[in-house]
């Protein structure tokens, strides 16, 4: 009997590529349920930020498979990737974008990972509706030294904080199941005297403590800057709160008993000019008048 060994071979070949297209669809099926999974589990749970030991843990795969996942899950625009580790999931309505960051200040809670941090300067301003100009550098300060950083052309400024100054901190939901870390209302204002650089000078910080004055406790602004014990803050917030008139004159004077006799600028920002004022210790850079129309503006 004569075997036609160019249909066999032909056989052999097409059941070979069919059974290679069945494992095929069947990884691709399993790729999209396992991202199907993961997904769900974030939209459950309110996580839009999330990092690969996030997918590992929900998924159950072995790191690199997680890994490889993601990254064919960011190819097809379904998440996208922000550094190395780091995913944030792309709205369904902005189609197969993959240069979406999410919420800057959930990036900036998991830029610190499990370092003490809060929110701060100028984005705990925002955050506390003391400003109405939009920010675009996110301050985080954090007792461990962190390098600053770029995402997707925010940037991200870490400040360092001494333990002992580490108060002053609230929660802040961003989401209703993600929360981040803040300054509080008293704490914004001293980390701002303190670096008036992060704040866009002392007229914007003065105008953030004008306009949250009826909620602003200026017991624990006193209390934070002594407990902060640095001169120049204690300095500038004495000066402001008499000129605002949101003290009364006999805890700044028991206030005005720590300061040294050396003299500091009101706002470190600009030129050093200006009358000195005794009682205070501060060279006034910025007029009184000034500072009274920032109020209103």
């Amino acid at each position: 009997m004569q075997y036609n060994y160019t249909y066999t071979v032909c056989i052999i070949v097409c059941f070979t590529g069919h059974l290679l297209s069945i494992q095929y669809n069947s990884n691709l099926r399993t790729s999209r349920s396992q991202m199907a999974k993961l997904l769900m589990a974030l939209y459950d749970s309110g996580q839009t930020t999330f990092t690969n030991t996030d997918a590992v843990r929900i998924t159950g795969l072995q790191p690199a498979l997680a890994s490889s996942l993601l990254h064919k899950a960011a190819k097809r625009g379904l998440v996208s990737w922000l550094k190395r580790g780091l995913f944030v999931i792309v709205p369904p309505e902005l189609g197969t974008s993959v240069e979406y960051s999410g919420n800057p200040y959930l990036v900036a809670r998991y830029l610190v990972r499990s370092a003490p941090y809060y929110l701060s300067h100028a984005s705990a301003m925002e955050l506390h509706r003391m400003v109405t100009q939009p920010q675009f550098v996110v301050f985080v300060s954090s007792t461990k030294r962190i390098a600053n950083q770029s995402v997707h052309g925010t940037q991200f400024r870490l400040v360092l904080l001494k333990p002992a100054h580490f108060f002053g901190t609230m929660r802040h939901w961003v989401t209703k199941q993600e929360s981040i870390e803040i300054s509080d209302l008293e704490r914004t204002i001293i980390d701002g005297l303190r670096q008036p650089e992060y704040c866009g000078g002392v007229t914007d910080i003065a105008k953030g403590l004008w306009i949250r004055r009826a909620d602003m406790k200026v017991e624990k602004l006193l209390e934070y800057a002594t407990r902060l014990n640095i001169g120049s803050v204690k300095r500038r917030l004495g000066y402001l709160l008499e000129l605002f008139a949101l003290a009364p004159e006999e805890k700044l004077h028991a206030f005005r008993k720590s300061l040294t006799d050396t003299y500091v600028l009101l706002d470190p920002l600009l030129p050093r000019e200006g009358p000195h004022v005794a009682k205070w210790r501060l060279q006034i850079n910025i007029s009184p008048e000034e500072l009274q129309a920032a109020r209103s503006s």
